[in-house]
This record gives structure tokens, C-alpha cells and sequence, in this order.
């Protein structure tokens, strides 16, 4: 019968991991508790950045996905993009909620709230799709967090 092990540093993050198939993963993390660097017993590697906020902007997984993400001021995600050619733009109230989201391939959505911030719509809209045959080169599985 195997288990699965697991060892924390003292600020209680997973610094290794051995699964039941006998893999294992070793993490490191900054001063912060971010996790910055993944490492499989394979040899794969995961990398994660942070901006002075400690919001996630660049992480690369096992598989070679990679995504860049920016901030607002209030720390709210705006922008984000990939190494699979998707990109995504948020917008945002005064009150820090989504109102508006949009995509690459021309869908985007309208949130709305009621007057104690509960969504209480959102409004679909999609522009002809555009077409991304290299997207193909980035399966399900690539997407996968580290």
C-alpha cells in the first residue's frame, strides 16, 4: 500500500510531495509564502513571479504554458495573456467589482450589480470569432497549474 507523503516548511508550505505513483515535486517559496519554483522528479520545472503586491504576474508550468497577468492599483487582474496566443481584458467599478470582460476572440460579457453588490446580470455578447489554428498546440492538460 503506498501514501501519499508531504513535508512543510515552518511557515507551513508544502516543500515536498511524493504522490501514490511514486512522483515527487519539491517547491520553494519567498519571504512572502509564494510559491516561486516547482521542480518534478522528472525534471520538469515551475516557475511563478510576483509583483510588490504579491499578485501572481508570470508563471510557467511543467508543460511549458506560460501566462503574464497585470494589476490595477487595486490590485485587480486587467489584462492577461499566454504563450497559447490567448489573452483576456478585465474592467472594473469604483467599487473594485468586474463589470466587463473580454477576450481574444471577440467575446466579451457586462456584469451588473444590485445596490448592496450582489451580480445580479450578465450580458453576453460575441463578435464573429476570430480563428487561431496555433492554438492547437496548447492542450487541456498543458494548462494545468504547477
Amino acid at each position: 500500500m503506498s501514501k501519499e507523503i508531504e513535508k512543510y516548511d515552518k511557515r507551513g508550505n508544502a516543500i515536498y510531495i511524493k504522490d501514490f505513483n511514486g512522483s515527487e515535486i519539491w517547491n520553494k517559496y519567498d519571504k512572502n509564502n509564494n510559491k516561486i519554483y516547482s521542480r518534478s522528479s522528472n525534471g520538469q520545472e515551475g516557475y511563478l513571479k510576483y509583483d510588490k503586491n504579491n499578485n501572481l504576474i508570470y508563471f510557467k508550468n511543467f508543460y511549458n504554458y506560460e501566462q503574464w497577468d497585470e494589476y490595477d492599483k487595486n490590485n485587480n487582474l486587467i489584462h492577461s495573456k499566454d504563450n497559447c496566443k490567448m489573452e483576456f481584458w478585465y474592467k472594473y467599478d469604483k467599487y473594485n467589482r468586474l463589470i466587463y470582460d473580454k477576450d481574444d476572440r471577440g467575446k466579451e460579457h457586462y456584469y451588473k450589480y444590485d445596490r448592496i453588490g450582489n451580480r445580479i446580470d450578465i450580458t453576453k455578447k460575441r463578435k464573429k470569432e476570430k480563428e487561431y489554428n496555433s492554438r492547437t498546440k496548447c492542450s487541456r492538460f498543458e494548462l494545468m497549474e504547477i
